[in-house]
């Protein structure tokens, strides 16, 4: 299993990239300003992308995983090396999702916590419904990890 960091060409990973974000617009707000780290293990199972957002904070904006290798580890083994990869440069880690139970507690399980909401976001921000696990996504929620 290896992770490469991806500088160019990043439009090539859509179809991974709008499983995490269906809109591409939405994605093309943060894509070019962002790091793209890409997880292959033989062939590419997993990426992501983090983008600085102030002094020592940086967001993990999209998480992806194949969904024939989801559930495998793949995701969390890409945000273990995330947090090794920004640390001594990052104060905290922030992640925006859905309402959704299995997301949360996904990045619950990868050393996230609860920070707070953004009311409306999903409705506000993009041109149809959102829906995950049969439930339509309204609030933004966001988790946090912080580092010593």
């Amino acid at each position: 299993m290896k992770v490469e960091i991806i500088l160019d060409n990043k439009k090539q990973f859509l179809d991974l990239l709008l499983l995490a974000d269906e809109q591409e617009d939405m994605i093309d707000k943060y894509l070019d300003r962002g790091d793209m780290f890409a997880l292959y293990d033989g062939d590419l199972k997993s990426l992501c992308v983090v983008t600085r957002e102030d002094d020592g904070i940086y967001e993990l904006k999209n998480i992806a995983t194949y969904e024939k290798y989801q559930g495998q580890g793949y995701g969390r083994q890409l945000v273990k090396f995330i947090f090794e990869y920004y640390k001594g440069k990052c104060k905290t880690m922030l992640v925006g999702t859905g309402d959704s139970p299995l997301t949360i507690q996904f990045y619950k399980n990868c050393g996230f916590v609860m920070s707070h909401y953004i009311r409306n976001f999903f409705i506000d921000n993009y041109d149809h419904p959102i829906f995950e696990c049969g439930k339509q996504l309204i609030d933004q929620v966001y988790l946090k990890k912080d580092f010593p």
